[in-house]
């Protein structure tokens, strides 16, 4: 099964920018008017701001499994991206929520090492 998540902007060229910093890459394809990069083997997520999608503007929510959070957080700090503060749940999970500039949800989710 392949995924493809949609991510719906208010503006591309600004949301474009905010997702290269948030993936530390350009977009892995574009068709059409979308933007995609690859989070996966057959995952994907894609950024787009046709009319079409207007209303469901900052309505995404999307949760990453990461093994990599501090170098993330830290990339991401360096491109001026702000976070919520980090939570580490009872089983060792570490999570943090962080908004793109429509307000879509992009979490980044880290398991205990073994």
């Amino acid at each position: 099964m392949d995924l493809y998540s949609v991510v719906c902007a208010s503006d591309l060229e600004v949301s474009r920018k905010w997702f290269e910093a948030f993936f530390g890459r350009p977009a892995d394809e574009i068709i059409g008017a979308e933007l995609l990069w690859q989070v996966g083997e057959n995952a994907w997520v894609v950024l787009d701001d046709r009319q079409v999608r207007a209303a469901r503007v900052g309505g995404t929510m999307i949760t990453f499994g990461v093994t990599d959070l501090d170098d993330i957080l830290a990339r991401l700090a360096a491109h001026g991206i702000e976070h919520d503060p980090v939570e580490t749940y009872s089983n060792g999970v570490r999570h943090v929520d962080v908004l793109d500039p429509d307000g879509n949800s992009l979490s980044l989710a880290q398991a205990p090492a073994e």
